[in-house]
């Protein structure tokens, strides 16, 4: 058994069975165009009628809608019906920099796509009203750590792409003629009571600013009560030739926590992944999930990244370190002493796609109950709904 097929089978043994669901489970599945784009009800059978959504992405129609917590049905039948309901809800406003996202009026996070060489969100709030990520460099907060200034909150990158360097790259760094810029192409935001949903393009552009690869990016945030939920799901073409990802340690899916949640603090911050293997123990292994955990203002929070079965080298690897760096990397295999190289090539006018779930909760990795989550998300509910 490979040391990734065994991540596999002992985070198996971790969950509970497939009918239990943590919290409210956010469901996405497509359904007929013929049904009207909009805020309606899914009457299901056995249950309440659920608030629900149906939007249009990529020339198809998708429904919406929140699995309450505690229901244990595997599928679910039924219908949808109008709805009055306009208020409340995921808002998506433009911004000259990027975007806002609200929840229900409040501020949940801002994307910026102008103002650094790669697109992040910042801050990033949680479901205490604090920010659970660094605000270095953008903004000066007593107390943070002031090292990496590339780690800006919450980004996808890499440190190695065709000889590329788009993870270190920024103006606060020493110049380096291998930095790279990710430049946003287009952009389109979709707001609603059930989620909100931002997509973009972006041109992965070297020194000489030639393009390296494209990507697009889906990015769905939802009407959750407990915990803050967003999915983030990222496709990388080699548009103009072969993509090669080198095998480094310095990416991908990234976070820079705030600092008060750090391990290294000692003020009660951990790191768990699926498996049971905390702190620095954890770094480098391959896991379907990681939990981040510690306080912000007196209160115990966490941020636990999933990575979706459909994902790139599922399980992936993690470069998750007791100085705060949160990330997700499949590539940097040879650094987390795997034995062998991660590199990878995309071919040219191929494509790999990565899927990842963020949840924002309060309360320890256990209390948040993240290994139900986790299954929630990989196995969701069976979804019919009658023409």
């Amino acid at each position: 058994m490979t040391r990734l097929s065994r991540s596999v089978a002992l985070a198996a043994l971790c969950l509970p069975p497939a009918a239990l669901f943590a919290a409210e489970t956010p469901i996405v599945v497509p359904i007929g165009d013929h049904h009207s784009v909009g805020a309606c009800r899914f009457e299901a059978e056995g249950g309440a009628p659920l608030s629900a959504q149906v939007f249009s992405q990529g020339g198809k129609h998708f429904l919406a809608f929140l699995l309450p917590d505690g229901d244990k049905r595997s599928e679910l039948k039924g219908r949808l019906t109008s709805t009055l309901r306009t208020d409340g809800g995921v808002k998506i406003a433009p911004t000259s920099e990027g975007a806002q996202v609200f929840l229900d009026g409040a501020l949940w996070t801002e994307y910026r796509a102008k103002d650094g060489p790669k697109p992040y969100f910042w801050p990033l709030i949680g479901p205490t009203g604090k920010a659970v990520t660094r605000a270095h460099p953008m903004a000066k907060v007593d107390g943070e750590d002031y090292d990496h200034n590339h780690q800006r909150s919450f980004w996808f990158t890499h440190g190695n792409v065709n000889d590329v360097d788009f993870w270190a790259s920024d103006p606060l760094n020493k110049p380096s003629p291998n930095f790279g810029t990710i430049k946003e192409t287009s952009r389109a935001v979709l707001s609603g009571p059930v989620l909100g949903v931002l997509t973009t393009t972006n041109d992965w552009l070297a020194h000489d600013r030639k393009r390296t690869c494209q990507d697009q990016r889906i990015v769905k945030f939802y009407n959750t009560k407990d915990a803050r939920v967003l999915d983030f799901d990222i496709t990388i073409t080699a548009i103009d030739g072969p993509v090669t990802f080198k095998d480094t340690k310095e990416g991908m899916f990234g976070m820079r926590i705030a600092s008060s949640m750090d391990v290294k603090r000692k003020l009660g911050g951990k790191i768990t992944n699926a498996e049971g293997i905390t702190d620095t123990a954890a770094w480098g292994k391959a896991s379907p999930w990681v939990d981040y955990t510690g306080p912000v203002e007196g209160e115990t929070v966490g941020i636990a990244i999933l990575n979706h079965p459909s994902s790139f080298r599922y399980p992936t690897t993690w470069h998750v370190r007791d100085y705060g760096l949160f990330a997700a990397n499949p590539f940097g295999w040879k650094d987390f002493g795997m034995g062998k190289s991660g590199e990878h090539t995309i071919p040219a006018g191929e494509s790999i796609h990565f899927g990842y779930r963020v949840v924002l909760h309060k309360g320890d990795t256990a209390s948040a109950r993240i290994a139900d989550v986790f299954r929630a998300y990989a196995e969701p509910v069976a979804v019919k709904v009658s023409e």
